[in-house]
């Protein structure tokens, strides 16, 4: 095990410290999905950022995809930021403080399982979904 996600989760976020996260999420999943908000949302609002973690959360919780948050991530061309090498960045502070809060339950998708930026998506699937929010650059859909 790394030991960089204890870290983040001891000294980056105190929030962390002090708050017991909820779903027995690990230090190593934690580390993910706050890797996962900065690679997708580094620049938008913080609101974006608790956003993506919560679409991460949505469909770790839906019957359509996998059952943890690693999976979800990992799952082929689930996410751009996997394949154009984002991912590999460190989170910083305020991703860590986006995925406590979308693991302490916000959500401004409203249950939204995609997201997408209209100015970049070449996917023409995308724009058949509905669309429950907008934040930033990114709209969400279910």
């Amino acid at each position: 095990m790394s030991i960089i996600p204890l870290i983040l989760a001891l000294f980056i976020s105190p929030v962390l410290a002090q708050k017991p996260l909820k779903n027995s999420i690990s230090p190593d999943e934690f580390y993910l999905l706050a890797k996962i908000i900065h690679a997708e949302a580094r620049g938008e609002p913080f609101t974006g950022k608790i956003a993506v973690g919560a679409v991460v959360l949505n469909r770790v919780k839906s019957k359509e995809f996998p059952d943890t948050i690693s999976e979800v991530i990992y799952q082929p061309l689930a996410f751009t930021a996997i394949s154009d090498g984002q991912f590999q960045l460190e989170p910083d502070s305020e991703a860590s403080k986006a995925a406590i809060s979308a693991i302490d339950g916000v959500d401004p998708t409203n249950g939204a399982l995609f997201y997408y930026n209209p100015l970049k998506t070449t996917s023409s699937w995308i724009y058949n979904r509905p669309v429950v929010n907008q934040i930033g650059n990114h709209v969400f859909a279910q």
